[in-house]
């Protein structure tokens, strides 16, 4: 979430979504907007983050926001699992200076990290900038091995624009793409280059002051998901489709009933679980809580998808057969998991 100073103006009441928390307990079951315990009891520290999945084991990278961290620092913590569910905790692995003097509160958010198989190089992306956000660019750090440790290269701003939040993309056919927001424009959808140490080329603009960007490929469709300019405080996210990443996008639709703000949540990314039976599209997103940052959520739920629309569901617990791809709702009872 961009800690911007702009403000956009809404009439829109703000509801108030209280959420539960459990005892820490191996996962089974995903309950969207509650605590999510690790392996080691904690809850989970990958704000912002982004996923990628090798062979059979996924990796979740995101911010570390856990209470007592050396603020001369910035970190971003690693966890694997083999069914999205269950996540064991990998370590810190970026714990980095400011690399480029920008001042005491500079920021390194959303970290998204991508496997090259060529290089065998991990390769992660994020947003780097001063504290007044106007340095605008993406950092480079690399790695040889998914939990670390990476170590920083460059920074830069792609293709030569402004490049706050960003969002990654891999197409079916493995490809990959970042997805930034460029303030005033926009958000822009850039190949990456081979050794994907570069940005090589722009596929097209969604002209939409929009951040938090995310993407999938379903049936045919290209599905983008962005969300307002409104700082730590939630918005309705909305969606557009395309038949390439080239567009011509559609105008912007909601993705939950607007009155939600999309249960408090914002997008960070589109989970494409391929299975036997079916196909589930997860939405990806964080419950923001600045004053308490160590305790903000995920808000993670399947979407309706298919035939150029899009929805999340309200949110509930369920769980997710990883080898079928199907999904099912289940009791809340921790004692039924």
């Amino acid at each position: 979430m961009s800690r911007t100073l702009y403000k956009i103006q809404s009439s829109i009441i703000l509801p108030v979504i209280l959420f539960t928390s459990l005892p820490a307990q191996p996962q089974q079951i995903i309950r969207p907007g509650e605590v999510w315990p690790d392996n080691n009891g904690n809850h989970i520290q990958a704000h912002g983050g982004g996923i990628i999945k090798l062979n059979k084991t996924y990796y979740w990278y995101g911010e570390e926001r856990s209470k007592g961290l050396d603020t001369q620092y910035r970190y971003v913590s690693c966890y694997s699992s083999k069914d999205l569910t269950k996540w064991t905790f990998r370590g810190h692995v970026v714990k980095m200076a400011d690399p480029e003097n920008l001042g005491r509160k500079w920021v390194l958010e959303r970290p998204k990290v991508f496997y090259n198989k060529k290089t065998t190089r991990f390769v992660m992306y994020f947003h780097l900038d001063n504290g007044s956000y106007k340095v605008a660019k993406v950092g480079i750090a690399v790695s040889y091995q998914p939990d670390g440790p990476f170590t920083f290269v460059k920074s830069f701003r792609p293709l030569g624009h402004e490049s706050r939040d960003i969002g990654q993309f891999i197409d079916d056919d493995g490809t990959a793409y970042l997805v930034f927001e460029d303030r005033p424009f926009g958000f822009r959808i850039a190949r990456l280059s081979e050794d994907y140490m570069d940005v090589e080329k722009e596929m097209s603009l969604v002209k939409e002051h929009m951040e938090g960007g995310a993407i999938v490929h379903y049936n045919g469709l290209y599905y983008s998901i962005g969300s307002a300019l409104t700082g730590w405080r939630a918005n309705a996210n909305k969606y557009a489709t395309a038949p390439s990443l080239e567009g011509p996008w559609s105008e912007l639709k909601d993705i939950a009933p607007p009155g939600t703000n999309t249960y408090g949540a914002q997008s960070t990314m589109l989970i494409k679980v391929v299975g036997k039976k079916s196909t589930t599209i997860i939405f990806m997103a964080d419950i923001w809580k600045p004053a308490t940052q160590w305790d903000s959520r995920y808000l993670w739920m399947p979407l309706e998808i298919g035939k150029g629309k899009l929805w999340v569901p309200e949110p509930k617990p369920w769980s997710l057969n990883i080898k079928t791809g199907e999904w099912k709702y289940v009791a809340a009872d921790p004692k039924k998991q």
